[in-house]
């Protein structure tokens, strides 16, 4: 199969086909490459998100960790405690809001997540090597691009189905 669209306007494969193969094809990588380290994809996300705000003084809420991840807020807790467990981040109650809880990461969660970080960011140097590297002005285009369809609002279709219109009436 060359496209999940299949309709003869489209010969070859659609953007968000393509895009579905790049996240794949980066998850993938990213796990294997954190792995060793003992994390998955969605774990990095959130050890190098939590070691971004900390560097800038911020301790997150699980809420605030699933918006600025994009990962639904349930998941965030899932992979929250999974970290806990294994001593990469302390989850401990808001003070100002006892129903938030706040995540920080422990000493071997900064270690784990510094190393990380530099596994990925070679890893993300090798992907964009075809656009030029990290720092080409290709790069810096396909960026702007991905900003602008994740800017995009996405609602789902709604359905117009004759059968029920009216069914009420």
């Amino acid at each position: 199969m060359y496209s999940i669209d299949m309709s003869k306007d489209s010969p070859g494969p659609t953007p968000g086909f393509l895009v579905w193969r790049l996240a794949n094809k980066w998850r993938v990588a990213v796990d294997r490459a954190v792995a060793p380290l003992g994390l998955t994809h969605a774990q990095y996300v959130l050890v190098a998100s939590l070691h971004g705000m900390q560097r800038v003084g911020e301790r997150p809420s699980q809420r605030r960790l699933a918006d600025h991840t994009g990962l639904e807020a349930l998941y965030v807790s899932k992979l929250a405690r999974a970290l806990e467990s294994a001593d990469l981040i302390e989850r401990n109650r808001d003070p100002r809001d006892p129903r938030a809880v706040q995540l920080a990461l422990t000493e071997q969660g900064q270690a784990v997540a510094r190393q990380a970080i530099v596994t990925v960011q070679e890893l993300l140097q090798q992907l964009l090597e075809p656009l030029g590297g990290r720092d080409a002005p290709r790069t810096r285009a396909f960026t702007d691009e991905l900003t602008t369809l994740l800017d995009a609002s996405l609602a789902p279709p709604v359905p117009n189905d004759e059968s029920t219109q009216g069914a009420t009436s």
